[in-house]
């Protein structure tokens, strides 16, 4: 026997799971198919934020959030139907996270010193009934660090635990198979690949130099999603969602690729839900990327126009913000519009300013850097957008900027190489859009929603442009952003009951063996059912990585 247990992934899961095992004292074995700089995983390369439930910084802000209704909208959102089978767990764990969220998950942060900013974020508010998808509050919760933060504690943790004996990492080591030995999980065995001291995020070599076997008295898989594996995504893409693009742009790391969903397959591990995933559709092409394909998903405020291909206006509920795969849908499964792979915002340079935010660990350095001094300066109190803002302005290839509605029009349709957008059509939606902006009230429910956002402070001080015409030249240039599909979440996965115990084929527990993070559907297998109410995945692998390392723990 090796070590006690073996953890497969060094991602966020799977740190924290190890930060359960070595305050027990037990001794792991973290095995990880990439180089030491990428400790942390995914999760270092994210915004962070974390879906909290009646906390200090919402009731600060006037928000008025509860269990009741976070579980609401939990409901609504995921919309499970599966109850009887794939989805039997996974409403157990929704339920158990959501009062994690309502009650000991911000001490827990606290406790590794992860602190919140004041303001909260209201992301992903739904499709505009009370008892559907969406968060009915605000409820995102911005780390000072963003995810790079978040990774941090639980990296120093186990770099500690080395220190003291109680964690091997073996880097470099690509598993191939599981060891099953009477129904018992008791090792791994795969390929070692050949050393790649790539920098953090960049792709590695998969050249083999060796192989090895390793034994433990209990195994967890915290391996990831999909993401970065467009092949796999568009196997399991769901009929629901219409055809599957036939080009992306990729929210995460190369490494990201999904092979150990099906290696825990072939040892009949239990997969569910695999039709579930998330992804965006406000991706962009990254002027200065680290990954291939590499894209940035634009967390968007309220008030850009959203166009779909052929120059249409999106139907509410699909507003920028409000409704990720209700968008996505639609974007997918209309007709004439389906065969392409992006759509479009027109917006102002006042617009821009206030309610462009890039998400990621990189394009947020004053956040990711703790700078509140730079924070202040560049988002509360400054009058441009943000510095990481201007410059895919500037050098990203999908903007285009213009003082002149038709010129604009006219770059737009030359990214694309085809007329597809006809300047008289775009001019007279705009026009009657910019006619509801003379009272403080509409009948157009975007214009509603902008109102209701200004009625947030959060909104009104840093996330929500002052209303105003599109076409007033004082609020210009105007800016046309071509959005791109990017691909990026599993809401799928392991089957694991409350213990984060893989169930085998036949529904029972694999003695042993524990999954957690995005590779068991961020716990049962699909906590999320059909949709995300977003700050959940970070919150979802310290979830269930706590849960995990727990479990291995107290089992041997």
């Amino acid at each position: 026997m090796d070590v006690d247990v073996i953890v497969i992934g060094a991602g966020l899961a799977g740190l924290v799971a190890t930060q359960e095992l070595t305050t027990k004292g037990k001794k792991v074995l973290v095995v990880d198919q990439e180089n030491r700089a990428n400790l942390g995983g995914q999760a270092f390369w994210s915004f962070g934020g974390i879906f909290l439930v009646n906390s200090p910084e919402q009731r600060h802000s006037g928000v008025k959030d509860s269990f009741d209704l976070a579980w609401n909208d939990w409901q609504g959102s995921a919309a499970f139907d599966r109850l009887d089978g794939e989805d039997f767990w996974a409403a157990q764990w929704a339920r158990a996270y959501v009062e994690f969220a309502a009650g000991a998950k911000r001490d827990y942060l606290h406790s590794h010193g992860i602190t919140f900013l004041p303001t909260v974020g209201w992301a992903e508010r739904g499709d505009l009934t009370s008892n559907g998808h969406g968060n009915s509050v605000p409820r995102f919760h911005v780390p000072w660090g963003t995810g790079t933060g978040i990774v941090e504690p639980f990296v120093n943790s186990a770099l500690d635990a080395e220190k003291r004996g109680l964690v091997q990492f073996c880097h470099r080591h690509q598993v191939d198979d599981l060891i099953i030995t009477n129904g018992t999980a008791t090792g791994v065995r795969g390929t070692v690949l050949a050393p790649d001291d790539a920098v953090r995020g960049a792709p590695s070599n998969r050249d083999k130099v060796g192989e090895f076997e390793l034994s433990a008295q209990a195994v967890i898989i915290t391996t990831g999603g999909i993401g970065a594996n467009h092949d796999m995504v568009r196997k399991y893409w769901p009929q629901r969602m219409g055809t599957a693009p036939k080009s992306m742009v990729t929210g995460v790391p190369a490494h990201v690729d999904g092979r150990m969903l099906d290696i825990a397959a072939g040892s009949r591990v239990k997969l569910v839900n695999r039709d579930r995933m998330w992804h965006y559709t406000e991706g962009l092409q990254n002027w200065n990327p680290i990954w291939p394909q590499h894209g940035i998903r634009v967390l968007p405020g309220p008030s850009s126009m959203w166009f779909d291909a052929l120059g249409r206006r999106l139907p509410q509920p699909y507003l920028p913000g409000y409704d990720t795969l209700g968008t996505l849908r639609h974007l997918r499964t209309t007709p004439d519009i389906a065969q392409y792979d992006h759509s479009w915002f027109i917006l102002t340079q006042k617009m821009i300013g206030k309610e462009f935010a890039l998400s990621g660990s990189e394009q947020n350095p004053d956040i990711t850097n703790k700078d509140k001094k730079a924070f202040l300066k560049e988002r509360v109190v400054g009058k441009g957008a943000p510095g990481p803002v201007e410059a895919f302005k500037e050098r990203g290839a999908d903007f285009v900027v213009s003082t002149n509605l038709e010129d604009l029009v006219a770059r737009m349709n030359k990214l694309t190489g085809e007329p597809l957008l006809d300047p008289v059509s775009i001019r007279a939606q705009i026009e009657s859009r910019d006619l509801q902006m003379a009272n403080p009230y509409s009948k157009d429910a975007q214009i509603q929603g902008i109102r209701n956002s200004r009625r947030f402070i959060g909104d009104r001080i840093g996330r929500c442009a002052a209303p105003h015409r599109i076409l007033d030249p004082d609020a210009g240039p105007l800016i046309g952003v071509k959005m791109h599909i990017l691909s990026r979440k599993t809401l799928g996965g392991i089957q694991t009951d409350l213990s984060s115990r893989a169930l085998g084929a036949d529904g029972d527990p694999i003695d042993g063996l524990y999954a957690a993070g995005e590779v068991a559907g961020f716990g049962g297998g699909g906590v999320h059912g059909y949709n995300a109410l977003e700050g959940t995945f970070l919150g979802g692998c310290i979830f269930s990585g706590r849960i995990a390392g727990r479990a291995a723990a107290d089992a041997l």
